[in-house]
């Protein structure tokens, strides 16, 4: 017997509840968010050290613009009933910074101050149900990108199979925002993944400590400042020297 999609509006939802200040149409309109920086060589490498053949290749920073209403498909009774949800829960409307569709994909931009609250209510109100983390994961856009540091969240809602993204943008000197592991507990070894590849800092972790690296390791490989050195490495008698020191055939 296959049982029967719940509709979104089968339970009482935030959208059917009295609305305070924050009008569901969308966020107030901001700054763009940048979420993409131009690249140069197929691996970023300006000196000897790429031997792929593609030192010349150039491609162009692509950020997906800001949305707005009509998103297109289910995007747009999502968007009502989160934001009556945020209305409800007191939440000012700069929490949601900027929404994004882009390759049919919803995402939100969300202050990091409220992080932790979006997420309760995404898994908790009636016409949301977000109840699983399934990933987090951790960006960083390089020196020249403000705000270079990013936090995705990735959320599916079993009850109404849809699937959303959070992101949060952080400031590489102040790397901190609070841990969503009391809301989604699936988020802890992801958290320590994001911490201890990018130096991302979430406060309220039960046990923030490196998960891949040794515990004394300096830096965070997966930062576009990390450098990509190495060592030399003995094969069958040849020294095969580290990649930063490796002859570019561009």
């Amino acid at each position: 017997m296959v049982q029967e999609k719940p509709e979104p509006g089968g339970e009482q939802s935030s959208a059917e509840r009295p609305e305070g200040g924050l009008e569901p149409s969308g966020p107030r309109p901001a700054e763009p968010v940048v979420a993409g920086r131009a690249r140069k060589g197929m691996f970023g490498v300006q000196d000897s050290g790429d031997t792929s053949g593609y030192g010349g290749l150039r491609l162009p920073a692509y950020t997906a613009p800001p949305a707005e209403r009509p998103y297109g498909g289910w995007f747009d009774e999502f968007a009502d009933q989160f934001f009556a949800a945020l209305s409800e829960n007191g939440l000012p409307a700069e929490t949601v910074q900027q929404i994004t569709v882009d390759r049919g994909e919803i995402t939100l931009y969300i202050d990091k101050e409220h992080l932790v609250q979006v997420c309760r209510i995404l898994r908790d109100d009636a016409g949301l149900r977000f109840e699983l983390c399934s990933s987090v994961s951790g960006v960083d856009y390089g020196p020249d990108v403000p705000q270079r540091l990013h936090s995705v969240y990735h959320l599916t809602s079993m009850t109404y199979r849809r699937r959303i993204r959070l992101e949060v943008t952080l400031d590489v000197e102040d790397p901190h925002l609070p841990s969503v592991v009391e809301v989604y507990p699936t988020a802890d070894w992801q958290e320590r993944e994001a911490y201890d590849m990018f130096g991302i800092v979430y406060d309220g972790h039960p046990a923030l400590t490196r998960i891949l690296m040794p515990d004394d390791w300096d830096g965070f490989p997966q930062r576009k400042d990390y450098p990509l050195g190495g060592i030399p490495v003995e094969y069958k008698g040849a020294e095969i020297p580290p990649p930063d020191q490796r002859r570019s055939y561009s």
